[in-house]
């Protein structure tokens, strides 16, 4: 009962970031977005110490989390492109990373033989994050810096990318071969001929 009420509190502290969304959208001080996005960044810091920490991972919590922290920092540079703080071009560049692993999510759960394959956040991917939430910072706080960090996220993305689909085949290629399946004939009475033999 304690390892259970231990992961709803952990995972609701990962969910607490969609709410931090909502109000990134509603207030439109720029010091108390960026307070939002400390916020955001110390609820994805926690929730994934203590799930490690206290071996308490799961199979949704590491659905729950990811979702969470996207939908946080995809909602909060389409605001800032709305409100005219970034454009069109570098939010393609900032989100690069995240079209690119939600391709290659759907395409590992459309096909069958891919779908055994546990999809894990890499060092790559959490150097990108971390890296987002400072293009955000700076968005929000001190202009000058966005567009050489904006060019570097974009390059660590497309290299996350890489790495990330390279991860996904190797462990695609130590899967067993899977193996056709056998159709035992039946007789004209519909059952098994070996059965009707007897």
């Amino acid at each position: 009962m304690h390892r259970r009420a231990s992961l709803v509190l952990l995972n609701a502290l990962s969910l607490s970031r969609l709410p931090l969304a909502a109000v990134f959208i509603a207030v439109t001080d720029l010091r108390l977005r960026a307070l939002l996005v400390v916020v955001a960044a110390v609820t994805d810091f926690l929730d994934g110490w203590i799930a490690r920490h206290r071996g308490l991972a799961t199979r949704l919590g590491a659905l729950i989390d990811p979702v969470a922290d996207r939908a946080f920092m995809v909602t909060a540079f389409i605001v800032c492109l709305l409100d005219g703080l970034i454009g069109p071009l570098e939010l393609l560049l900032l989100l690069l990373r995240d079209i690119g692993t939600a391709i290659g999510f759907i395409v590992a759960r459309l096909r069958p033989d891919m779908r055994s394959i546990e999809l894990k956040a890499r060092m790559l991917g959490k150097v990108v994050t971390t890296l987002q939430l400072v293009v955000l910072l700076c968005v929000l706080l001190y202009a000058p810096l966005v567009r050489p960090l904006v060019a570097l996220a974009a390059l660590l993305s497309l290299a996350s990318v890489v790495d990330y689909t390279r991860a996904v085949w190797s462990k695609r290629q130590q899967l067993p071969p899977s193996r056709p399946v056998t159709r035992i004939p039946h007789g004209p009475t519909s059952a098994p001929m070996n059965s009707a033999r007897k």
